[in-house]
């Protein structure tokens, strides 16, 4: 569809003009086109179609984007994405994908630190009275096996104690532990061999082992029961252990004191 305006006389009548507008030139009839201004000019505009080059720019300080005389924004095009029929559900996936990614490697662990300070133990008064491996109730714990932690997948460093308290009871004590926090990390106690480097990681569950709890803290001195009927013979080493990736952080293997 064409609009064609009237033409306009500012040099006299006598003088046809010609419009091509195919090609969008104006000249007067059997001469190329001039640029005196005294002359009959006469304009064809296309309904929707844009006058001169399309042009694309960017309104400073909007982050609004123009093309051809229309406005393009970021949520504009968010919402037209998320209006497509898969739109929605990609997104949901997305968001379950790295909602379980956080959840199973944690990954904010690495920065934080824990520090716990137990006392080294101690019974009450009054028990053990009937055990005569027991010590007088109040007397210091008499260290069984010791051990020092090395270095597997993190840097680990510390010492390791098994204690009889005065009432017969044995705990394990971790003390001056450094090691990285993570997910799942749990104190074991195998029978396993403690190897330096990557061959020492994963060693700790192909044998025998007992799980004393989570790891209290990633730094620190710390205590952990031992059951009444654990037989240290069997139990050589200690690891920290992250049961979510079954590796080793560190372990200690154990001498007899």
């Amino acid at each position: 569809m064409a609009l064609i305006l009237p033409p306009t006389t500012d040099n006299g009548p006598g003088r046809p003009i010609s419009a091509v507008a195919s090609a969008g030139r104006l000249g007067q009839a059997g001469s190329a086109p001039s640029d005196r201004s005294a002359r009959r000019k006469s304009f064809v505009i296309r309904l929707g179609t844009p006058i001169g080059p399309r042009s694309r720019s960017i309104e400073a300080g909007t982050g609004r984007v123009g093309i051809g005389g229309c406005e393009e924004t970021t949520v504009g095009r968010v919402r037209t994405w998320l209006g497509r029929p898969w739109g929605v559900t990609v997104l949901a996936v997305g968001l379950a994908v790295a909602g379980v990614g956080l959840y199973w490697f944690q990954p904010w662990k690495l920065w934080m630190d824990e520090t716990v300070k137990d006392a080294v133990p101690t019974a009450a008064a009054g028990t053990g009275a009937g055990d005569p491996a027991a010590q007088p109730a109040g007397s210091a714990p008499r260290t069984l096996a010791t051990g020092e932690l090395i270095s597997h997948e993190h840097n680990t460093s510390g010492s390791v104690r098994v204690l009889q308290l005065a009432d017969g009871t044995r705990a394990l004590r971790l003390e001056d532990l450094d090691t990285s926090n993570g997910p799942d990390l749990r104190v074991w106690i195998t029978d396993a061999a403690v190897k330096e480097g990557v061959a020492g990681w994963r060693v700790f569950d192909d044998g025998k082992y007992l799980s004393l709890g989570k790891l209290k803290g990633n730094k620190g001195d710390q205590n952990y029961a031992l059951p009444e009927d654990l037989d240290l013979k069997q139990f050589t080493s200690v690891t920290i252990w992250c049961d979510r990736f079954d590796v080793s952080f560190g372990a200690a293997a154990l001498a007899r004191a």
